[in-house]
């Protein structure tokens, strides 16, 4: 599926709009419920398809965020055959008490996978947690890059940020 059509099938799927507290604390008149393109197989698949070559080179494991990077990662992981884990905002407290799951990541070189990104905050949280387990975490990958501060937040943190869409792209496919 060409660029463009692949933003208007994402915005007409999951465009909202009303008045939206977003996980930064801001208020938003527009949203996309990231879970109603993530539910969609197809779609889904033509976003990994798009998100493949943006791969940086040398990853080895794809960490896909919870809840929303997890259905991106997985699909990502199935396009480039890079394994996958999944990431908690919290260690669980039962079982093994894993805050990700999946294969060991210590000294392997990690690709966070984020649905949206506002501020980048819980980004740095779970980077800052990952790397106490020992993965090489240099990038993040996002489908939609919804506030420019994200991206400056997540470079002043040394991170390098690609994502698929920037939000002014979406709402341009209208």
């Amino acid at each position: 599926m060409e660029r463009k059509l692949l933003a208007k099938a994402i915005y007409d799927t999951a465009h909202l709009k009303g008045t939206f507290k977003l996980r930064s604390g801001q208020t938003s008149d527009q949203y996309f419920d990231k879970y109603l393109f993530e539910s969609d197989p197809q779609l889904l698949a033509e976003i990994a398809d798009q998100l493949k070559p943006l791969v940086p080179e040398g990853t080895e494991i794809l960490a896909g965020l919870e809840m929303g990077g997890i259905p991106i990662a997985t699909a990502l992981s199935l396009k480039t055959g890079i394994p996958v884990v999944f990431v908690r905002k919290k260690a669980k407290e039962y079982g093994t008490c894993k805050l990700a799951e999946g294969i060991d990541m210590a000294g392997k070189k990690v690709c966070i996978i984020e649905d949206v990104v506002t501020t980048g905050g819980q980004i740095l949280i779970s980077t800052s947690d990952l790397k106490e387990f020992g993965a090489e975490i240099t990038a993040v990958m996002s489908v939609i890059e919804r506030d420019p501060q994200g991206r400056a937040n997540l470079e002043d943190a040394g991170l390098a940020f690609i994502s698929l869409f920037k939000m002014e792209e979406l709402l341009e496919a209208e």
